[in-house]
Protein backbone atom coordinates (compact mmCIF):
# COMPACT_ATOMS: atom_id res chain seq x y z
CA UNK A 1 0.00 0.00 0.00
CA UNK A 2 3.06 2.53 0.71
CA UNK A 3 3.97 2.15 -2.93
CA UNK A 4 0.74 3.39 -4.16
CA UNK A 5 0.74 6.12 -2.18
CA UNK A 6 3.33 7.23 -3.01
CA UNK A 7 2.48 7.39 -6.40
CA UNK A 8 -0.40 9.34 -6.36
CA UNK A 9 1.11 12.80 -6.03
CA UNK A 10 4.02 11.90 -8.25
CA UNK A 11 0.97 10.63 -10.85
CA UNK A 12 -0.82 13.80 -10.29
CA UNK A 13 2.24 16.10 -11.04
CA UNK A 14 2.54 14.25 -14.62
CA UNK A 15 -1.50 14.86 -15.40
CA UNK A 16 -1.21 18.29 -14.30
CA UNK A 17 2.15 18.84 -17.09
CA UNK A 18 0.16 16.38 -19.96
CA UNK A 19 -2.94 18.69 -19.38
CA UNK A 20 -0.42 22.56 -19.72
CA UNK A 21 0.80 20.41 -23.20
CA UNK A 22 -3.11 19.78 -24.19
CA UNK A 23 -3.75 23.56 -23.36
CA UNK A 24 -0.58 25.19 -24.58
CA UNK A 25 -1.86 23.24 -27.86
CA UNK A 26 -5.28 24.94 -28.21
CA UNK A 27 -4.08 28.15 -27.54
CA UNK A 28 -1.61 28.12 -30.14
CA UNK A 29 -4.17 27.08 -32.49
CA UNK A 30 -6.19 30.24 -31.33
CA UNK A 31 -3.58 32.47 -31.23
CA UNK A 32 -1.79 31.91 -34.66
CA UNK A 33 -4.96 32.02 -36.32
CA UNK A 34 -5.24 35.78 -35.90
CA UNK A 35 -2.40 36.28 -37.66
CA UNK A 36 -1.67 32.93 -40.15
CA UNK A 37 -4.81 33.84 -42.38
CA UNK A 38 -3.32 37.31 -42.86
CA UNK A 39 -0.40 36.50 -44.64
CA UNK A 40 -2.58 34.30 -47.00
CA UNK A 41 -5.32 36.99 -47.79
CA UNK A 42 -3.64 38.38 -51.14
CA UNK A 43 -3.80 34.43 -52.61
CA UNK A 44 -7.41 34.00 -51.62
CA UNK A 45 -8.55 37.32 -52.96
CA UNK A 46 -6.87 36.09 -56.00
CA UNK A 47 -9.21 32.84 -55.68
CA UNK A 48 -12.56 33.86 -54.82
CA UNK A 49 -11.67 37.03 -56.58
CA UNK A 50 -13.22 40.09 -53.85
CA UNK A 51 -12.15 43.04 -53.73
CA UNK A 52 -9.71 44.72 -52.16
CA UNK A 53 -12.15 47.02 -49.87
CA UNK A 54 -13.93 43.55 -48.61
CA UNK A 55 -10.19 41.78 -48.02
CA UNK A 56 -10.92 43.49 -44.35
CA UNK A 57 -14.21 41.49 -43.90
CA UNK A 58 -12.08 38.69 -43.29
CA UNK A 59 -9.88 39.31 -40.14
CA UNK A 60 -12.74 41.22 -38.92
CA UNK A 61 -15.62 38.68 -39.08
CA UNK A 62 -13.31 36.67 -36.64
CA UNK A 63 -12.54 39.28 -34.43
CA UNK A 64 -15.85 40.90 -34.36
CA UNK A 65 -17.22 37.17 -33.25
CA UNK A 66 -14.49 36.21 -30.68
CA UNK A 67 -14.17 39.99 -29.15
CA UNK A 68 -17.77 39.91 -28.39
CA UNK A 69 -18.51 36.71 -27.06
CA UNK A 70 -15.64 36.18 -24.57
CA UNK A 71 -17.27 36.84 -21.53
CA UNK A 72 -19.98 34.66 -22.62
CA UNK A 73 -17.61 32.06 -22.97
CA UNK A 74 -16.23 32.22 -19.99
CA UNK A 75 -19.45 31.97 -18.03
CA UNK A 76 -20.24 28.48 -20.43
CA UNK A 77 -17.04 27.48 -18.35
CA UNK A 78 -17.95 28.03 -15.28
CA UNK A 79 -21.63 26.39 -15.63
CA UNK A 80 -21.07 23.48 -17.06
CA UNK A 81 -18.20 21.12 -16.76
CA UNK A 82 -15.34 22.93 -18.70
CA UNK A 83 -13.62 19.69 -20.00
CA UNK A 84 -16.90 19.36 -22.36
CA UNK A 85 -16.82 23.22 -22.95
CA UNK A 86 -13.02 23.00 -24.15
CA UNK A 87 -13.86 20.33 -26.65
CA UNK A 88 -17.12 21.70 -27.97
CA UNK A 89 -14.73 25.04 -28.72
CA UNK A 90 -11.78 22.50 -30.41
CA UNK A 91 -14.53 20.99 -32.41
CA UNK A 92 -16.65 23.87 -33.53
CA UNK A 93 -13.47 25.71 -34.82
CA UNK A 94 -12.18 22.75 -36.36
CA UNK A 95 -15.39 22.58 -38.15
CA UNK A 96 -15.45 26.00 -38.86
CA UNK A 97 -11.53 26.10 -40.15
CA UNK A 98 -12.62 23.13 -42.26
CA UNK A 99 -15.46 25.15 -44.01
CA UNK A 100 -13.09 28.60 -44.45
CA UNK A 101 -11.02 26.20 -46.09
CA UNK A 102 -13.60 24.70 -48.48
CA UNK A 103 -15.04 27.98 -49.30
CA UNK A 104 -16.05 28.81 -52.79
CA UNK A 105 -16.93 32.44 -52.27
CA UNK A 106 -15.76 35.03 -50.62
CA UNK A 107 -19.10 34.92 -48.48
CA UNK A 108 -18.84 31.64 -47.50
CA UNK A 109 -15.35 32.52 -46.38
CA UNK A 110 -16.32 35.20 -44.21
CA UNK A 111 -19.09 33.35 -42.67
CA UNK A 112 -16.72 30.48 -41.67
CA UNK A 113 -14.20 33.09 -40.30
CA UNK A 114 -17.32 34.14 -37.83
CA UNK A 115 -17.84 30.81 -37.11
CA UNK A 116 -14.00 30.45 -35.74
CA UNK A 117 -14.22 33.45 -33.94
CA UNK A 118 -17.60 32.28 -31.83
CA UNK A 119 -16.00 28.63 -31.02
CA UNK A 120 -12.41 30.23 -30.07
CA UNK A 121 -14.20 32.23 -27.76
CA UNK A 122 -15.79 29.13 -26.31
CA UNK A 123 -12.89 27.47 -25.98
CA UNK A 124 -10.03 30.03 -25.19
CA UNK A 125 -11.52 31.04 -21.44
CA UNK A 126 -11.83 27.81 -21.11
CA UNK A 127 -8.17 26.26 -21.70
CA UNK A 128 -7.42 29.21 -19.33
CA UNK A 129 -9.76 28.61 -16.93
CA UNK A 130 -8.43 25.05 -17.17
CA UNK A 131 -4.96 25.63 -16.27
CA UNK A 132 -5.69 28.09 -13.47
CA UNK A 133 -7.56 25.16 -11.36
CA UNK A 134 -5.08 22.89 -12.32
CA UNK A 135 -1.76 24.64 -10.95
CA UNK A 136 -2.25 25.98 -7.39
CA UNK A 137 1.51 25.44 -6.31
CA UNK A 138 2.96 28.75 -7.03
CA UNK A 139 6.28 27.64 -8.67
CA UNK A 140 4.05 25.06 -10.72
CA UNK A 141 1.93 27.89 -11.61
CA UNK A 142 4.81 30.29 -12.52
CA UNK A 143 6.14 27.60 -14.98
CA UNK A 144 3.01 26.88 -16.20
CA UNK A 145 2.52 30.36 -16.87
CA UNK A 146 5.75 30.78 -19.00
CA UNK A 147 4.75 28.72 -21.25
CA UNK A 148 1.62 29.24 -21.43
CA UNK A 149 2.30 33.59 -21.80
CA UNK A 150 5.31 32.35 -24.39
CA UNK A 151 2.35 30.80 -26.53
CA UNK A 152 -0.01 34.24 -25.80
CA UNK A 153 3.06 36.39 -27.02
CA UNK A 154 4.44 34.50 -29.52
CA UNK A 155 1.92 32.53 -31.42
CA UNK A 156 1.54 35.61 -33.67
CA UNK A 157 4.59 35.37 -35.04
CA UNK A 158 4.27 31.53 -35.40
CA UNK A 159 1.14 32.41 -37.24
CA UNK A 160 3.39 34.28 -39.68
CA UNK A 161 6.01 31.73 -40.17
CA UNK A 162 3.49 28.49 -41.01
CA UNK A 163 1.10 30.89 -43.08
CA UNK A 164 4.08 32.14 -45.20
CA UNK A 165 5.23 28.51 -45.86
CA UNK A 166 1.69 26.74 -46.36
CA UNK A 167 0.84 29.60 -48.56
CA UNK A 168 4.10 29.92 -50.62
CA UNK A 169 4.65 25.67 -50.82
CA UNK A 170 1.01 24.34 -50.90
CA UNK A 171 -2.12 26.71 -50.76
CA UNK A 172 -3.56 29.31 -48.50
CA UNK A 173 -6.73 26.85 -47.83
CA UNK A 174 -4.29 25.23 -45.50
CA UNK A 175 -3.87 28.08 -43.44
CA UNK A 176 -7.06 27.31 -42.49
CA UNK A 177 -6.75 23.37 -42.88
CA UNK A 178 -4.00 22.89 -40.60
CA UNK A 179 -6.28 23.80 -37.65
CA UNK A 180 -7.54 20.34 -38.03
CA UNK A 181 -4.43 18.98 -36.77
CA UNK A 182 -3.68 21.55 -33.82
CA UNK A 183 -7.95 20.45 -32.74
CA UNK A 184 -7.47 16.82 -33.20
CA UNK A 185 -4.52 16.49 -31.23
CA UNK A 186 -6.03 18.43 -28.46
CA UNK A 187 -9.41 16.63 -28.68
CA UNK A 188 -7.30 13.59 -27.69
CA UNK A 189 -5.13 15.04 -25.14
CA UNK A 190 -8.32 16.65 -23.39
CA UNK A 191 -10.15 13.15 -23.39
CA UNK A 192 -7.48 11.18 -22.12
CA UNK A 193 -5.79 13.95 -19.59
CA UNK A 194 -8.74 16.40 -18.02
CA UNK A 195 -11.13 15.04 -15.80
CA UNK A 196 -14.46 16.25 -16.11
CA UNK A 197 -15.95 18.01 -13.00
CA UNK A 198 -18.71 20.45 -12.31
CA UNK A 199 -19.17 23.22 -9.88
CA UNK A 200 -20.65 22.58 -6.56
CA UNK A 201 -22.49 26.03 -7.17
CA UNK A 202 -23.61 26.27 -10.50
CA UNK A 203 -23.91 29.97 -11.42
CA UNK A 204 -27.05 31.31 -13.42
CA UNK A 205 -26.20 32.64 -17.03
CA UNK A 206 -26.92 36.51 -16.90
CA UNK A 207 -28.78 36.71 -19.97
CA UNK A 208 -29.73 41.09 -19.96
CA UNK A 209 -25.38 40.95 -19.52
CA UNK A 210 -24.03 38.74 -21.90
CA UNK A 211 -26.74 40.84 -24.61
CA UNK A 212 -24.89 44.42 -22.94
CA UNK A 213 -21.26 42.87 -23.03
CA UNK A 214 -21.69 41.30 -26.76
CA UNK A 215 -23.09 44.60 -28.34
CA UNK A 216 -20.96 46.76 -26.56
CA UNK A 217 -17.75 45.00 -27.43
CA UNK A 218 -19.22 44.54 -31.27
CA UNK A 219 -19.61 47.92 -31.25
CA UNK A 220 -16.55 48.75 -30.30
CA UNK A 221 -14.87 46.33 -32.51
CA UNK A 222 -16.59 47.30 -35.46
CA UNK A 223 -16.45 51.30 -35.63
CA UNK A 224 -12.41 50.65 -34.85
CA UNK A 225 -12.71 48.32 -37.80
CA UNK A 226 -14.99 50.83 -40.03
CA UNK A 227 -12.33 53.32 -39.49
CA UNK A 228 -9.78 51.43 -41.38
CA UNK A 229 -11.80 52.00 -44.80
CA UNK A 230 -14.33 54.87 -44.03
CA UNK A 231 -12.10 57.28 -41.75
CA UNK A 232 -12.52 58.68 -38.00
CA UNK A 233 -15.12 61.21 -39.08
CA UNK A 234 -17.68 58.54 -41.00
CA UNK A 235 -21.05 58.76 -39.43
CA UNK A 236 -21.15 54.77 -38.63
CA UNK A 237 -17.22 55.12 -37.26
CA UNK A 238 -18.16 57.74 -34.43
CA UNK A 239 -21.96 56.20 -33.94
CA UNK A 240 -20.61 52.72 -33.14
CA UNK A 241 -17.59 53.70 -30.69
CA UNK A 242 -20.01 56.14 -29.01
CA UNK A 243 -23.08 53.39 -28.89
CA UNK A 244 -20.57 50.91 -27.83
CA UNK A 245 -18.92 52.74 -25.02
CA UNK A 246 -23.02 53.69 -23.70
CA UNK A 247 -23.63 50.17 -24.36
CA UNK A 248 -20.87 49.43 -22.01
CA UNK A 249 -21.42 51.54 -19.49
CA UNK A 250 -25.14 50.13 -19.61
CA UNK A 251 -23.34 46.73 -18.67
CA UNK A 252 -21.49 47.95 -15.59
CA UNK A 253 -24.43 49.21 -14.11
CA UNK A 254 -26.04 46.63 -14.87
CA UNK A 255 -23.51 43.76 -13.15
CA UNK A 256 -24.19 45.99 -9.70
CA UNK A 257 -27.80 45.24 -9.80
CA UNK A 258 -27.96 41.75 -10.72
CA UNK A 259 -27.44 38.32 -8.22
CA UNK A 260 -25.22 36.42 -10.66
CA UNK A 261 -23.65 39.05 -13.08
CA UNK A 262 -21.65 37.94 -16.36
CA UNK A 263 -18.88 40.17 -14.76
CA UNK A 264 -18.30 40.45 -11.27
CA UNK A 265 -17.07 43.28 -10.62
CA UNK A 266 -14.56 42.05 -7.64
CA UNK A 267 -12.69 41.02 -10.44
CA UNK A 268 -11.55 43.69 -12.19
CA UNK A 269 -11.85 46.28 -9.47
CA UNK A 270 -9.07 44.26 -7.67
CA UNK A 271 -6.05 47.01 -7.87
CA UNK A 272 -3.15 43.70 -8.80
CA UNK A 273 -5.78 42.60 -11.03
CA UNK A 274 -7.10 45.52 -12.82
CA UNK A 275 -3.49 46.67 -13.50
CA UNK A 276 -2.56 43.15 -15.20
CA UNK A 277 -5.72 43.53 -17.53
CA UNK A 278 -4.40 46.67 -18.67
CA UNK A 279 -1.10 45.69 -19.30
CA UNK A 280 -2.33 42.77 -21.52
CA UNK A 281 -4.89 45.14 -23.37
CA UNK A 282 -2.02 47.64 -24.25
CA UNK A 283 0.57 45.28 -24.72
CA UNK A 284 -1.93 43.63 -27.41
CA UNK A 285 -2.46 46.66 -29.23
CA UNK A 286 1.56 47.14 -29.73
CA UNK A 287 2.56 43.29 -30.49
CA UNK A 288 -0.24 43.09 -33.21
CA UNK A 289 1.12 46.67 -34.57
CA UNK A 290 4.82 45.27 -34.70
CA UNK A 291 3.55 41.94 -36.79
CA UNK A 292 1.46 44.27 -39.13
CA UNK A 293 3.59 46.70 -39.87
CA UNK A 294 6.98 44.82 -40.10
CA UNK A 295 5.13 42.01 -42.77
CA UNK A 296 3.98 45.27 -44.72
CA UNK A 297 7.57 46.92 -44.68
CA UNK A 298 9.15 43.39 -45.16
CA UNK A 299 7.05 42.13 -47.91
CA UNK A 300 5.87 45.63 -49.53
CA UNK A 301 9.07 47.66 -49.26
CA UNK A 302 11.79 45.13 -49.40
CA UNK A 303 10.12 42.63 -51.46
CA UNK A 304 10.31 39.88 -48.94
CA UNK A 305 8.38 36.75 -49.50
CA UNK A 306 5.52 35.42 -47.10
CA UNK A 307 8.11 32.31 -45.94
CA UNK A 308 10.77 34.66 -45.90
CA UNK A 309 9.28 37.28 -43.84
CA UNK A 310 7.76 34.71 -41.30
CA UNK A 311 11.45 33.65 -40.62
CA UNK A 312 12.59 36.88 -40.17
CA UNK A 313 10.00 37.04 -36.78
CA UNK A 314 12.11 34.32 -35.43
CA UNK A 315 14.48 36.20 -33.43
CA UNK A 316 11.28 38.05 -31.47
CA UNK A 317 10.03 34.02 -31.01
CA UNK A 318 13.00 33.22 -29.34
CA UNK A 319 13.37 35.91 -27.25
CA UNK A 320 9.50 35.67 -25.89
CA UNK A 321 10.31 32.36 -25.38
CA UNK A 322 13.36 32.86 -23.16
CA UNK A 323 12.12 36.17 -21.68
CA UNK A 324 8.28 34.72 -20.48
CA UNK A 325 9.76 31.39 -18.90
CA UNK A 326 12.71 33.37 -17.41
CA UNK A 327 10.17 36.16 -15.91
CA UNK A 328 7.41 33.78 -14.89
CA UNK A 329 9.61 31.20 -12.87
CA UNK A 330 12.44 32.99 -11.82
CA UNK A 331 11.90 36.85 -11.66
CA UNK A 332 8.25 37.02 -10.82
CA UNK A 333 9.01 35.52 -7.11
CA UNK A 334 11.86 37.45 -6.33
CA UNK A 335 10.81 40.83 -7.72
CA UNK A 336 6.49 40.92 -8.28
CA UNK A 337 4.93 41.77 -11.12
CA UNK A 338 5.27 45.58 -10.76
CA UNK A 339 9.22 45.53 -11.97
CA UNK A 340 9.05 43.07 -14.46
CA UNK A 341 6.24 44.75 -16.01
CA UNK A 342 7.27 47.54 -15.70
CA UNK A 343 10.20 46.80 -17.23
CA UNK A 344 8.36 45.18 -19.89
CA UNK A 345 6.73 48.37 -21.00
CA UNK A 346 10.13 50.23 -21.09
CA UNK A 347 11.74 47.74 -23.14
CA UNK A 348 9.24 48.08 -25.41
CA UNK A 349 9.23 51.85 -25.30
CA UNK A 350 12.82 51.32 -26.53
CA UNK A 351 12.25 49.09 -29.32
CA UNK A 352 9.18 51.42 -30.58
CA UNK A 353 11.15 54.08 -30.60
CA UNK A 354 13.75 52.74 -32.26
CA UNK A 355 11.61 51.10 -35.59
CA UNK A 356 10.85 55.07 -35.55
CA UNK A 357 14.18 55.45 -37.40
CA UNK A 358 13.62 53.23 -40.20
CA UNK A 359 13.20 54.33 -44.05
CA UNK A 360 12.70 52.81 -47.24
CA UNK A 361 16.60 51.99 -47.82
CA UNK A 362 17.01 50.77 -44.09
CA UNK A 363 19.13 47.16 -43.89
CA UNK A 364 17.18 44.06 -41.34
CA UNK A 365 20.23 43.62 -39.83
CA UNK A 366 20.71 47.59 -38.59
CA UNK A 367 16.78 48.65 -39.14
CA UNK A 368 14.84 45.33 -37.66
CA UNK A 369 16.50 43.37 -36.19
CA UNK A 370 17.89 45.43 -33.03
CA UNK A 371 14.00 46.12 -32.36
CA UNK A 372 12.93 42.82 -32.95
CA UNK A 373 15.26 41.16 -30.50
CA UNK A 374 14.45 44.30 -27.60
CA UNK A 375 10.50 43.70 -28.15
CA UNK A 376 11.16 40.11 -27.45
CA UNK A 377 12.22 40.37 -24.31
CA UNK A 378 9.84 43.32 -23.55
CA UNK A 379 6.56 41.18 -24.42
CA UNK A 380 8.11 38.06 -22.32
CA UNK A 381 8.39 39.95 -19.53
CA UNK A 382 4.89 41.39 -19.54
CA UNK A 383 2.80 38.60 -21.18
CA UNK A 384 3.57 35.92 -18.80
CA UNK A 385 3.48 37.68 -14.99
CA UNK A 386 0.86 39.52 -16.28
CA UNK A 387 -1.32 36.56 -16.93
CA UNK A 388 -0.24 34.64 -13.93
CA UNK A 389 -1.12 37.88 -11.98
CA UNK A 390 -4.28 38.60 -13.68
CA UNK A 391 -5.74 34.55 -12.90
CA UNK A 392 -4.54 34.56 -9.65
CA UNK A 393 -6.05 33.81 -6.42
CA UNK A 394 -9.60 33.91 -8.62
CA UNK A 395 -13.22 32.24 -6.36
CA UNK A 396 -13.66 29.05 -8.72
CA UNK A 397 -16.64 30.81 -9.72
CA UNK A 398 -15.38 33.33 -11.39
CA UNK A 399 -12.36 31.68 -13.29
CA UNK A 400 -13.88 31.08 -16.31
CA UNK A 401 -14.91 34.48 -16.31
CA UNK A 402 -11.41 35.84 -15.09
CA UNK A 403 -9.25 33.67 -18.21
CA UNK A 404 -12.34 35.15 -20.31
CA UNK A 405 -10.91 38.92 -19.36
CA UNK A 406 -7.52 38.08 -20.50
CA UNK A 407 -8.36 36.87 -23.60
CA UNK A 408 -10.72 39.61 -23.99
CA UNK A 409 -8.07 42.48 -23.63
CA UNK A 410 -5.67 40.70 -25.83
CA UNK A 411 -8.27 40.73 -28.79
CA UNK A 412 -9.96 43.14 -28.56
CA UNK A 413 -6.65 45.68 -28.22
CA UNK A 414 -5.15 43.47 -30.86
CA UNK A 415 -8.39 44.28 -33.19
CA UNK A 416 -8.26 47.32 -32.09
CA UNK A 417 -4.42 47.90 -32.65
CA UNK A 418 -4.54 46.77 -35.96
CA UNK A 419 -7.72 49.01 -37.15
CA UNK A 420 -6.89 51.76 -35.28
CA UNK A 421 -3.23 51.74 -36.25
CA UNK A 422 -3.81 50.91 -39.65
CA UNK A 423 -6.38 54.26 -40.02
CA UNK A 424 -3.33 56.35 -38.73
CA UNK A 425 -0.61 54.80 -40.96
CA UNK A 426 -2.77 55.32 -44.09
CA UNK A 427 -3.55 58.74 -43.12
CA UNK A 428 0.07 59.53 -42.59
CA UNK A 429 0.99 57.80 -45.80
CA UNK A 430 -1.85 59.51 -48.04
CA UNK A 431 -1.09 63.09 -46.60
CA UNK A 432 2.63 63.01 -47.34
CA UNK A 433 1.81 61.68 -51.02
CA UNK A 434 -0.19 65.12 -51.37
CA UNK A 435 3.20 66.72 -49.81
CA UNK A 436 6.00 64.80 -51.67
CA UNK A 437 4.04 63.22 -54.58
CA UNK A 438 7.41 63.20 -56.94
CA UNK A 439 10.69 60.73 -56.89
CA UNK A 440 11.59 57.48 -57.79
CA UNK A 441 10.65 56.40 -53.77
CA UNK A 442 7.97 58.41 -53.09
CA UNK A 443 4.99 55.64 -52.76
CA UNK A 444 7.66 53.43 -50.82
CA UNK A 445 8.53 56.25 -48.47
CA UNK A 446 5.18 57.73 -47.65
CA UNK A 447 4.13 54.08 -46.56
CA UNK A 448 7.43 53.82 -44.34
CA UNK A 449 5.97 57.44 -43.05
CA UNK A 450 2.98 56.13 -42.05
CA UNK A 451 4.49 52.75 -40.22
CA UNK A 452 6.74 55.16 -38.74
CA UNK A 453 4.06 57.15 -37.31
CA UNK A 454 1.73 54.11 -36.15
CA UNK A 455 5.26 52.95 -34.57
CA UNK A 456 4.97 56.13 -32.53
CA UNK A 457 1.62 55.86 -31.11
CA UNK A 458 2.15 52.46 -29.88
CA UNK A 459 5.21 53.82 -28.38
CA UNK A 460 3.37 56.52 -26.51
CA UNK A 461 1.13 52.92 -25.39
CA UNK A 462 4.18 51.62 -24.06
CA UNK A 463 4.90 55.00 -21.91
CA UNK A 464 1.29 54.77 -20.58
CA UNK A 465 1.92 50.73 -19.47
CA UNK A 466 5.19 51.78 -17.65
CA UNK A 467 3.45 54.53 -15.83
CA UNK A 468 0.01 52.53 -14.82
CA UNK A 469 2.31 49.50 -14.25
CA UNK A 470 3.93 51.67 -11.75
CA UNK A 471 1.04 52.80 -10.02
CA UNK A 472 -1.28 49.84 -10.12
CA UNK A 473 0.84 46.07 -9.88
CA UNK A 474 2.31 45.32 -6.44
CA UNK A 475 5.85 45.31 -5.75
CA UNK A 476 7.60 42.01 -4.09
CA UNK A 477 6.97 42.92 -0.60
CA UNK A 478 3.21 43.67 -1.40
CA UNK A 479 2.97 40.13 -3.40
CA UNK A 480 4.34 38.49 -0.58
CA UNK A 481 1.65 40.46 2.51
CA UNK A 482 -0.55 39.43 0.12
CA UNK A 483 0.12 35.76 -0.16
CA UNK A 484 0.64 35.76 3.42
CA UNK A 485 -2.87 37.68 4.26
CA UNK A 486 -4.47 35.05 1.61
CA UNK A 487 -2.74 31.89 3.27
CA UNK A 488 -4.56 33.55 6.34
CA UNK A 489 -7.96 33.51 5.06
CA UNK A 490 -8.00 30.31 3.27
CA UNK A 491 -5.77 27.44 4.35
CA UNK A 492 -3.60 25.71 2.33
CA UNK A 493 -3.96 21.81 1.14
CA UNK A 494 -2.01 19.38 3.20
CA UNK A 495 1.12 18.19 1.68
CA UNK A 496 0.45 14.78 1.54
CA UNK A 497 -2.50 14.85 -0.31
CA UNK A 498 -2.74 14.41 -4.06
CA UNK A 499 -2.02 17.51 -6.41
CA UNK A 500 -5.67 18.65 -7.44
CA UNK A 501 -7.09 17.71 -11.01
CA UNK A 502 -9.22 20.16 -13.05
CA UNK A 503 -12.49 21.05 -12.42
CA UNK A 504 -12.05 18.88 -9.08
CA UNK A 505 -9.70 21.29 -7.42
CA UNK A 506 -10.61 23.15 -3.86
CA UNK A 507 -11.47 27.20 -4.45
CA UNK A 508 -8.09 28.64 -5.14
CA UNK A 509 -6.52 30.87 -2.52
CA UNK A 510 -8.65 34.36 -2.89
CA UNK A 511 -6.77 37.65 -3.36
CA UNK A 512 -7.47 39.73 -0.52
CA UNK A 513 -9.12 42.35 -2.19
CA UNK A 514 -11.63 39.49 -3.01
CA UNK A 515 -12.18 38.64 0.44
CA UNK A 516 -14.17 41.23 1.86
CA UNK A 517 -17.20 39.01 2.91
CA UNK A 518 -14.28 37.20 4.98
CA UNK A 519 -14.78 39.64 7.85
CA UNK A 520 -15.13 43.77 8.90
CA UNK A 521 -11.28 43.88 9.89
CA UNK A 522 -10.34 42.06 6.56
CA UNK A 523 -12.71 44.49 4.70
CA UNK A 524 -11.40 47.37 5.80
CA UNK A 525 -8.08 46.95 5.98
CA UNK A 526 -8.61 45.94 1.82
CA UNK A 527 -10.11 49.26 1.10
CA UNK A 528 -6.94 50.93 0.02
CA UNK A 529 -6.53 48.03 -2.86
CA UNK A 530 -9.19 49.44 -5.21
CA UNK A 531 -8.26 50.79 -8.35
CA UNK A 532 -8.13 54.38 -7.58
CA UNK A 533 -9.30 55.85 -10.58
CA UNK A 534 -11.30 55.07 -13.64
CA UNK A 535 -8.69 54.58 -16.53
CA UNK A 536 -9.41 55.78 -19.78
CA UNK A 537 -7.68 54.54 -23.14
CA UNK A 538 -6.96 57.99 -24.97
CA UNK A 539 -6.21 57.54 -28.72
CA UNK A 540 -4.57 60.40 -31.38
CA UNK A 541 -7.06 61.95 -32.53
CA UNK A 542 -6.13 62.03 -36.51
CA UNK A 543 -7.57 64.23 -39.82
CA UNK A 544 -8.54 61.94 -42.14
CA UNK A 545 -6.94 63.45 -45.20
CA UNK A 546 -8.27 62.84 -48.71
CA UNK A 547 -7.53 59.12 -49.89
CA UNK A 548 -4.87 59.75 -52.87
CA UNK A 549 -5.95 56.84 -55.76
CA UNK A 550 -1.61 56.27 -55.26
CA UNK A 551 -1.52 55.69 -51.97
CA UNK A 552 -0.04 52.24 -51.55
CA UNK A 553 -2.39 49.84 -50.06
CA UNK A 554 -2.13 48.64 -46.25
Amino acid sequence: MAPATGDAPAAATDRRWLVLVVVAIAQLMVVLDSTIVNIALPSAQRSLGFANSDRQWVVTAYALAFGSLLLVGGRLGDMFSRKWVFITGLAGFALASALGGAAVSFEMLVAARALQGAFGAILAPSALGTLVSTFQDPRERGRAFGVFGSVAAGGGAVGLILGGALTQYLSWRYTLYVNLVFAVIAIVGALVYIRSNRSATRPRMDWPGAILACAGLFLIVFGFSHAETAGWTAAVTIGSLVAGAAVLAGFVLAEQRVGHPLLPLRVILDRTRGGAYVAVFLSGIAIFGVFLFLTYYMQLIKGDSPFTTGLLFLPLIGCILISSNTSSIVLLPKVGPRALIASGMLLGLIGMAYLTRLTATSSYLSGVLPALLVMGVAFGLIFAPAINTATAGVQREDSGVASALVNTMQQVGGSIGTSALSTIALTATTSYLVAHHTGALAQATAAVHGYTLAFTVSAGLFALGLILAIVLLPSRHRLEELRAEAAAITPAPAAAQPAPAPESAPVPVMEPALARAAGPATATHLETHAIPVALLCCSPVINASPRSPVAPSL
